[in-house]
């Protein structure tokens, strides 16, 4: 799908376009969402260099993530995308040109929808195709800010949880699942670091004073994040290690009951094999209240046993 922004009597207007259509003159952003081979080839009419496909957006390498050539800055940027309670890194592909911003993904992203909301309520002012990239960049900062403060949220509920709920099963999922949105939390901010990092210092020439000021500001967002998101992992940690203490010593009290259990039936068990056997001689068999007193023994011994441990205080 090809969704062109186009300024238009000083408005920015919205476009859906086929390939049938051309790009209008006054573009100042053209976002492609899930790129056909044909609307690839359209765009490739646009473009002096080769397009980066899904496994180019998805290098690591600093030379694949962030260069210029003849169609401008290229950035492929990880953007955070919250999927029911997880969270997602998702990559995005930025082609910054000097009148036009061009993006590809391959996903919904929800930080462009909320621009796109923006733009077409008029909250934005934009009127280059730099300030919708910079705009985009602090709503993504901002964003990451808002998933560090849930996930400090969340784990508050969960650390109330290892001390009250017997039942760590689901405990246990809500951790592994906190550790792995912080990590993709962590990961799009060390990635956006890198871009912002990229930009200031071979981009910087093609920049306004108030832009350099923004990408510093942004810089010094993410530095403030960073010490945030390392306590996250430090307090995942300790929840983990102490909800794996509270369920060995739950499973000790288990083991524990039942070696009570088994040392307070042992005297009755040897009462009854001792009348258990086959031997004839055995006068106990033929007294008439022989049975009830066995019991009572049973019952004695059973009751003695638990009453030392409780004396003991070992139950």
């Amino acid at each position: 799908m090809i969704t062109a922004y186009v300024y238009e009597n000083r408005k920015l207007a919205i476009r859906e376009l086929s390939v049938n259509d051309c790009l209008p003159p006054e573009t100042i952003w053209l976002d492609l969402y899930r790129p056909e081979d044909d609307e690839r080839a359209w765009l490739a009419n646009f473009s002096e260099e080769e397009l980066p496909d899904e496994e180019d957006m998805n290098e690591i390498e600093a030379s694949a993530r962030f260069y210029q050539n003849s169609d401008g800055l290229h950035i492929n940027s990880l953007f955070p995308q919250r999927v029911g309670q997880e969270v997602r890194a998702v990559n995005v592909s930025f082609n910054l040109r000097e009148h036009m911003l061009i993006t590809m993904r391959e996903e919904d992203i929800g930080l462009i929808r909320l621009l796109r909301n923006y733009l077409r309520l008029g909250r934005l002012d934009v009127n280059s195709p730099k300030d919708l990239f910079i705009e985009l960049f602090t709503l993504k900062v901002d964003y990451l800010s808002d998933l560090i403060e849930d996930v400090y949220t969340v784990l508050d509920n969960v650390g109330r949880e290892v001390f009250d709920n017997e039942e760590l099963d689901d405990v246990f999922k809500m951790i592994t699942l906190q550790e792995d949105s912080n990590g993709k939390i962590r990961l799009s901010l060390l990635d956006t670091q890198r871009s912002l990092r990229y930009i200031q210092r071979y981009y910087r020439r093609n920049l306004s004073d108030d832009e350099m000021k923004e990408l510093r500001e942004m810089l010094a967002d993410i530095e403030s994040l960073m010490p945030h998101s390392q306590f996250i992992f430090d307090k995942l940690n300790f929840l983990l290690d102490a909800a794996m203490g509270f369920s060995g010593l739950q499973q000790n009290k288990i083991i524990k009951i039942f070696s009570v259990a088994a040392v307070v039936f042992l005297p009755p068990t040897l009462i009854a094999s001792s009348y258990g056997m086959n031997f004839s001689d055995m006068p106990e068999l033929k007294w008439q209240y022989g049975y009830p007193l066995a019991l009572i023994l049973m019952l004695a011994s059973a009751a003695g046993t638990y009453l030392f441990f409780r004396m003991k205080r070992w139950l």
